[in-house]
């Protein structure tokens, strides 16, 4: 998970880019870059930490130009703390080309044999981003003959080569020097993207494609539609955009955590709205906790902010119960899903939240919390409730069990470090020292974020184990939780 964005403006896009991943840095807080073409003279600036961190006047003054795009990294491939791995990525032919991708690739094992080996291309790290770009290139050399311009056709038959050769997931912008802001998105349209435009009477149009939409309505620009899987837009230093299906058998199967936890609530992906899907989400989870839970045993409702705040209030309004805030959270520490490394996330619950004592004293506490991945925050925040002096604690999660790795953009490599691999639903409520636990069914999990859309579709894998693009098997598994265990 990381969030993306591209942008072909009359202005300089540097503070368009900077603003727009402020906007975005939930999405990962490793490390960010922004890049700026001037003409044909590329400009960027990669940094660890935070967007606020990462950039001072010096460095925005250093990066010119009307076409820009940005990042901001959480790590899903490589090292978070090799600064080397933040993007942009550059390779120098064919004319120069500037890439930034959300997602994860699956087959990085065949396609870095196949780089050295036939296209030639040396490699510096070991991001699947640098892969991507180096596809990316191969395959737009390989366009070009002779003294020819480049044309959106040659471009579009360079994406469907690509299409052809990765697999995973990846919602992709990359800014080709001397000529336009390429995006491009993977067939099954598992991580998000979407293009908006604003009308200026003296410069025409101007465009720009995002991780998520709040980015186009903040910056004020008309929301045009997501990308589809599998297709590919090219936008012309003019503001000329172009559009072209690359992919034989497009299919749009949205990854589900998006809408239980990644995305920001003001957003709408894929024609969701991610706070009204958290609402239904809230909605099923009530009628599956009435049906384990006599009500007589729960006083008060309480979210884990922010994100499950939305099921919370509606698992009270549901049951008839009094819904409270019952922890504090301090803003100033990141999201602790996003942490690296168990020790970090458990160090920085306590610095997150804090529990406030007349919410918890003497009271049956029925906490929502949207998922349960690894288990160290929950576990963390049960004891933290009985600490506060509850009389009893209900955890519950508006997510189903994850019991399997999600290998397309998101940190659950290893099965070992999911809670609920292995264990039935009373072993993980002892694991994590509730009194009851309760989770969300996968239908309805599907049911609450499709109802009303015209999507059919989800990516569940990791609370299903069934890998949409198909070829993730039992030894690529064995061999990525070997590789980050190494």
């Amino acid at each position: 998970m990381c969030g993306i964005v591209g942008i072909v403006s009359s202005e300089p896009a540097n503070q368009l880019v900077y603003d727009s991943l402020l906007l975005l840095q939930h999405r990962g807080q490793d490390s960010t870059g922004i890049a700026t073409a001037d003409g044909s003279m590329f400009h960027s600036h990669k940094a660890k930490g935070q967007v606020r961190e990462a950039f001072r006047t010096r460095d925005m003054r250093a990066l010119p130009g009307t076409m820009g795009l940005g990042h901001v990294r959480y790590a899903t491939k490589g090292e978070a703390s090799n600064e080397q791995e933040s993007q942009p990525f550059y390779v120098n032919a064919p004319y120069g080309i500037m890439l930034v991708h959300n997602g994860n690739l699956t087959n990085t094992r065949e396609l870095t044999s196949e780089l050295f080996h036939i296209d030639r291309r040396h490699l510096n790290t070991t991001s699947d981003t640098e892969l991507l770009v180096n596809v990316l290139a191969h395959e737009l050399q390989e366009q070009i003959t002779g003294s020819e311009e480049l044309n959106p056709d040659q471009v579009f038959a360079a994406v469907s080569r690509l299409h052809q050769r990765v697999e995973g997931s990846y919602a992709a912008i990359a800014m080709i020097a001397g000529k336009g802001l390429l995006a491009f998105r993977d067939p099954f349209g598992i991580r998000p993207l979407v293009l908006g435009r604003r009308v200026s009477g003296l410069v025409g149009t101007e465009w720009v494609v995002a991780s998520e939409s709040l980015v186009l309505e903040s910056g004020g620009y008309e929301i045009v539609r997501d990308v589809a899987p599998g297709e590919a837009i090219f936008i012309s230093l003019d503001g000329e955009m172009v559009s072209q299906q690359c992919a034989a058998n497009p299919r749009l199967v949205p990854c589900s955590f998006e809408y239980v936890y990644l995305a920001r609530p003001d957003s709408i992906m894929n024609g969701i709205s991610v706070y009204e899907a958290r609402l239904r989400l809230g909605n099923r989870l009530a009628d599956t906790i009435a049906k384990h839970t006599p009500l007589g045993d729960i006083d008060v409702v309480m979210p884990i902010p922010d994100s499950s705040r939305p099921a919370a209030m509606q698992v009270a309004q549901k049951l008839g119960v009094e819904y409270r805030e019952g922890f504090y959270k301090n803003r100033y520490v990141g999201r602790t899903f996003i942490m690296p490394g168990q020790a970090q996330r458990k160090k920085s619950v306590k610095q997150k939240l804090n529990a406030m004592g007349s919410e918890f004293r003497g009271k049956n506490i029925l906490i929502v919390d949207d998922s349960i991945v690894r288990g160290t925050t929950s576990k963390e925040i049960v004891e933290m409730a009985r600490q506060a002096g509850a009389n009893k604690v209900t955890f519950t999660s508006a997510a189903p069990p994850v019991r399997y790795p999600h290998v397309y953009g998101i940190n659950m490599p290893s099965r070992l470090e999911l809670v609920a691999h292995g264990r039935k639903i009373p072993e993980i409520n002892r694991e994590l020292g509730s009194d009851n636990l309760i989770y969300q069914e996968v239908a309805d999990m599907q049911a609450a974020i499709l109802e009303g859309s015209g999507v059919t579709e989800l990516e569940m894998s990791c609370f299903t184990g069934e890998y949409v693009t198909g070829t993730v098997s039992e030894e690529y598994l064995r061999w990525v939780e070997q590789n980050q265990l190494s």
